[in-house]
């Protein structure tokens, strides 16, 4: 069965802040190609992902399947059944004392950036995270990436190292901002 949570995105939010209704469930093969468009979208034009080549149909497809049982792939479909964003949860490092920790990634549709949507994803990997035993969810956000941080820090993250100039796209050099939230403390309100 698939899990379905309906949102409006309504929190305390600045003036101006139109929520979108979405749903909020598990991603399935249907949802490739529209997570590939999204993804794709940042791979070519931004810093927020440290691919560079831009996913192919059937490496999505691989991703999906990845993206399945403990470290899932999540949707936001808006009224008109249109994905607006999507987040996963990944195995945050090989070694197997690291299996209680994972990291979250979040992408959000340029039109409904701002409305709620990147909250509603991360709060659903959060609580899929939870429910799956985990106990640390990590997030890795390139630095000057300022609504990411907002948004991790808004759903209770708190930013615990900079790892300086560790990447390099578009000819710059790329720091990124490790940011966690331990699921225990999440779930008791610390």
């Amino acid at each position: 069965m698939v899990s379905v949570r309906r949102s409006t995105g309504q929190q305390r939010e600045p003036a101006g802040y139109a929520p979108v209704p979405m749903i909020y469930r598990l991603a399935q093969t249907d949802d490739s190609e529209a997570i590939r468009s999204i993804y794709n979208r940042e791979v070519l034009s931004s810093t927020a992902t440290f691919d560079m080549v831009a996913r192919a149909p059937e490496d999505q497809l691989a991703w999906m399947d990845e993206h399945s049982g403990a470290h899932p792939a999540v949707v936001a479909v808006d009224d008109d059944g249109r994905v607006r964003g999507f987040g996963s949860l990944s195995p945050w490092r090989p070694r197997p004392a690291y299996r209680t920790s994972v990291e979250d990634s979040v992408y959000v549709d340029p039109d409904a950036q701002g409305r709620g949507v990147g909250k509603g994803l991360l709060g659903e990997l959060v609580r899929l995270a939870g429910s799956h035993g985990f106990h640390a969810v990590m997030a890795r956000i390139v630095g000057g990436h300022e609504a990411s941080i907002a948004l991790h820090k808004s759903c209770g993250f708190e930013a615990v190292g900079i790892e300086r100039e560790v990447g390099r796209k578009f000819g710059r050099w790329l720091d990124v901002v490790i940011m966690e939230l331990l699921i225990d403390a999440a779930q008791n309100g610390s």
